[in-house]
């Protein structure tokens, strides 16, 4: 069938907007909204769009939408044509029945009642739509599959509804269930993500299909992509585009996926629901593995509103979904039935796990099943200690015994409180006789905060797999030692890959009076927490990772933010604040703590030419106090046989300005654009203590959010004005259809502009 956009010329509440499209950005947060900090406090609230159109010229017509949030119901020509409960999930609607030639309408209605989630889900058509047209006798979108049987030879298997001819680069076969043998085959891997073309034809109807040539395979010894032991260097994701809310364009979720395995991340946990179309397809390019996660909940709700009552009728249909819009994708490697979820310390919950497992092996024998299970969680919940209650209150009154209050926020807290001894939490031999029967149903056990039970799996259950599925960050160096110690532990997925709205202040290392609890007050938005920040930049986090998976070249820098009064208030999601710069203005004189990280066995640190420091490495970090001084800051590291290996620099910024330097020196007509705003000098260095509150305006396209990683503020990021954080902000542009794009940044006294081709 033809696929083509149908993202134009929608309204919502009577505006025109184009989607996707993010209606809960928009809304005014307030310190009593129902959600809390949960849900970055904003309101909840139905949503509708409409849109006009001509009748397509085609026999059969489908409409996709990538995903609406949520408890969608489509009407066409006022007519119920169909919908779907779940917010994160594709679904299609048969047009043919309601379509009248000439003019038509579509009508689509959303509504999220707060509290909803225990994140920023946002609202509305938050993911791309398309038209599908074709002949009255079309293969239907993604019911044609291709899976690898082998891969030496390599040998692909083409399974259809109906009879098709396939092409992949002059190989040619035919029928419903057939083989083809490619020799000479270029195989898909993190190393090598080879893409190739099928085109399948069946009558009239034809359609490409992009697919990769690689085998997962599992044992006791490990997991293997094309027969190599393949370590997953892992980190978890939400689904938001930071200051674009849920807005899911294509650039970004391509610039994400960039920006981690530059990082180096080879894998990507979606946290916690199926992740759009658009980041499967920059995985399969860029050769990162995929581990796609089904829900937070199942049928106990986590948050009053959420889906959990909506869960029972169409946890079958949500998984298929995910298998058939994610079966052709090399990077999808692991498929997730769930976060954190308390209903396997029951009988019920311990079929479920065996019904669901069974049914993605039926639908997909290709692929490892996994869960993110906290294991301390279902042993509570064993024990009638249950955090989650039907109506979301927290009080699980089936057992005399819960405790009374208990919620996912009070859990999260508690949490923090322990810190990282919650590792060890589900050490007992309790813990394990209740959670076995639950794993010993998956393919590979997805461990949440349970990493002391790492070095005891071997011996417990022989045979087991297991991934860290989610681990605090600061763990990285004792975890990663493990994964490469024991055969059996294939993986670590760390909480977080990148910042994200909602939850608001939960990795937090804050400087304000009131980020010393851990639920934060309005007006939090951000949960600070990420090893990339909400614009992408890395931080301490990310580099410190980056070390332990030897992926950098040289020694990183990074210093923990001087220009505070106070000593910051730490959340337990986060292991480091420090960023990589050594531009402080107006901090001469204050102590500072630099932190170096690299596989190396020592540092020596040099400021302006003089030695002012020496540490051994630990865990390929290196940590030293010195008083700032503007200028040059220097890292030098050794190894074990004092052999000069690898040096870096950290310069002042003199003198800093406004600085608007695009990420693409050209665009093509409609583009989404990312333009960094700091405050610089000529060589890009940013001045961290010269934070200014900047207006940018755009000419020859459309400004569509500004802002900065400030985890707290009441600015907004569709008012064209924001204050930076640490000298940096971020404008997000979509391309005029020819001419320059223009992005002008005003302090008021000062103004920079670049200008960027439309090609």
């Amino acid at each position: 069938m033809k696929k083509v956009s149908f993202n134009n010329n929608w309204t919502c509440g009577g505006n025109a907007v184009i989607i996707p499209h993010d209606a809960m950005i928009h809304e005014q947060r307030s310190a009593d909204a129902a959600c809390g900090g949960a849900g970055a406090y904003f309101p909840g609230g139905k949503y509708v769009y409409e849109k006009t159109f001509a009748r397509p010229d085609a026999e059969h017509v489908l409409i996709q939408f990538e995903g609406v949030y949520k408890n969608t119901r489509v009407f066409i020509n006022d007519q119920e044509a169909g919908g779907a409960a779940y917010g994160y999930i594709p679904f299609f609607i048969d047009a043919d029945a309601y379509l009248v030639d000439g003019e038509n309408h579509i009508r689509v209605e959303c509504e999220v009642v707060q509290p909803d989630s225990r994140w920023y889900s946002g609202a509305g058509i938050y993911r791309p739509v398309w038209l599908w047209m074709g002949p009255a006798d079309s293969i239907r979108p993604e019911s044609v599959r291709i899976s690898t049987v082998s891969y030496a030879p390599a040998v692909i298997r083409i399974q259809s509804p109906a009879a098709v001819k396939v092409d992949v680069d002059g190989l040619r076969g035919e029928g419903t269930d057939f083989e083809l043998t490619i020799p000479d085959a270029k195989l898909w891997s993190e190393d090598s993500p080879y893409l190739y073309t099928a085109k399948v034809t069946n009558g009239a109807d034809s359609e490409e299909i992009s697919f990769g040539i690689r085998k997962v395979e599992w044992s006791g010894n490990g997991l293997f992509i094309n027969g190599k032991e393949t370590l997953l260097r892992g980190g978890c994701l939400h689904h938001d585009s930071g200051i674009l809310g849920t807005a899911t364009f294509d650039e970004s979720e391509w610039r994400r996926v960039r920006k981690l395995k530059a990082a180096g991340f080879n894998a990507i946990r979606s946290a916690h629901n199926p992740c759009s179309r658009a980041m499967l397809e920059a995985c399969d390019a860029l050769g990162v593995y995929m581990m796609d996660e089904s829900w937070d909940m199942w049928f106990q709700h986590k948050s009053r509103f959420d889906y959990a009552s909506e869960w029972r009728e169409n946890y079958m249909a949500d998984l298929a979904a995910m298998v058939n819009r994610d079966f052709n994708h090399p990077s999808v490697i692991l498929y997730s039935i769930g976060n954190e979820v308390s209903e396997p310390a029951k009988e019920e919950g311990v079929k479920l796990v065996g019904e669901m497992v069974d049914f993605l092996h039926r639908e997909d024998p290709n692929r490892a099943v996994t869960g993110g299970f906290n294991l301390m969680i279902i042993a509570n919940a064993a024990k009638g200690k249950g955090i989650y209650k039907e109506d979301g209150s927290g009080r699980d009154e089936s057992s005399d015994n819960a405790m009374a209050g208990m919620n996912s926020t009070l859990f999260n807290m508690i949490t923090n409180i322990v810190g990282t001894g919650m590792n060890k939490a589900a050490n007992s031999k309790k813990a394990d006789q209740v959670t076995t029967p639950s794993l010993d149903q998956l393919d590979i056990c997805g461990y949440n905060y349970a990493s002391g039970r790492y070095p005891m799996e071997g011996k417990a259950h022989p045979g087991r797999i297991v991934v860290g599925s989610e681990t605090f960050p600061q763990d990285i160096a004792k975890n990663w030692a493990m994964v490469k110690k024991y055969p059996y532990l294939t993986g670590d997925f760390m909480w977080t890959a990148w910042d994200y709205l909602g939850e608001a202040g939960i990795g937090a290392w804050g400087y304000t009076p009131d980020s010393k609890g851990f639920s934060k007050p309005y007006p939090w938005l951000l949960a600070d927490a990420g090893a990339l920040d909400i614009l992408g930049d890395p931080n301490g986090e990310a580099f410190h990772a980056s070390a332990v998976w030897d992926c950098l070249d040289a020694p990183a820098i990074c210093v923990q933010p001087i220009n505070h009064k106070m000593k910051p208030a730490k959340m337990v999601w986060r292991g480091t604040n420090a960023i990589p710069s050594w531009s402080w203005k107006g901090c001469a004189g204050k102590k500072a703590v630099v932190e170096v990280y690299f596989d190396a066995a020592r540092i020596e640190l040099f400021l302006n030419g003089s030695l002012v420091g020496k540490a051994k490495v630990k865990d390929c970090k290196a940590s030293f106090q010195v008083k700032y001084v503007p200028g040059r800051l220097e890292a030098v590291a050794y190894d074990a046989g004092g052999r000069e290996i690898g040096r870096s620099i950290l310069k002042t910024a003199a003198p800093a300005d406004i600085v608007v330097c695009p990420e693409k020196t050209e665009a093509a007509a409609g583009e989404i654009l990312y333009v960094p705003v700091l405050i610089a000098d000529a060589a890009g260095n940013v001045e961290s203590n010269d934070d200014r509150r900047l207006c940018v305006t755009v000419e020859g396209g459309e400004l569509l959010a500004f802002g900065s990683a400030n985890p707290r503020t009441e600015e907004r990021f569709d008012a064209g004005a924001y204050t930076t954080y640490y000298g940096r902000a971020l404008a997000v542009v979509r391309a005029g259809e020819s001419g320059t794009v223009t992005v002008k940044a005003t302090d008021g006294k000062n103004t920079a502009k670049a200008e960027i081709p439309v090609k």
